[in-house]
């Protein structure tokens, strides 16, 4: 059974905490989003990162916000306790664009994130110096 669009809606605005994070440079939001034991998959910059979400709220402090960061969030997959959502995000950092994949459990009533895998879009890839 298909969920009610208010649940996706839910999902939607618990991955907005993720955006507001990237947006401002600030990891504080992601942190009310990933769970302490959630893990990151994906290449940085031409380099494999996988591990803790501690690296994510790194590179998000690291990074900083950006007046010219966009995103977009779409609810790719919802059954009742699991959701898959795609993050497009432009101008990270003012160079990187990424599209993300989040995937969400409902824990305790509320939309957290488990797992987050992404690819860095080849043309703003930045060669090591």
């Amino acid at each position: 059974m298909r969920e009610r669009i208010a649940e996706y809606r839910a999902v939607e605005e618990a991955a907005e905490k993720f955006v507001k994070s990237v947006a401002e440079g600030n990891s504080k939001y992601a942190k009310e989003l990933f769970i302490d034991e959630a893990v990151l998959f994906g290449y940085l910059d031409g380099e494999l990162e996988h591990g803790s979400i501690q690296q994510f709220y790194h590179n998000v402090d690291t990074v900083g916000g950006d007046s010219g960061f966009r995103a977009r969030i779409d609810v790719i997959a919802l059954e009742e306790t699991v959701a898959v959502v795609r993050v497009l995000e432009e101008n990270w950092g003012g160079r990187i664009d990424f599209t993300d994949y989040l995937l969400m459990l409902k824990i305790d009533g509320q939309w957290r994130c488990v797992a987050k895998a992404y690819n860095q879009n080849s043309n703003t890839i930045k060669a090591a110096e």
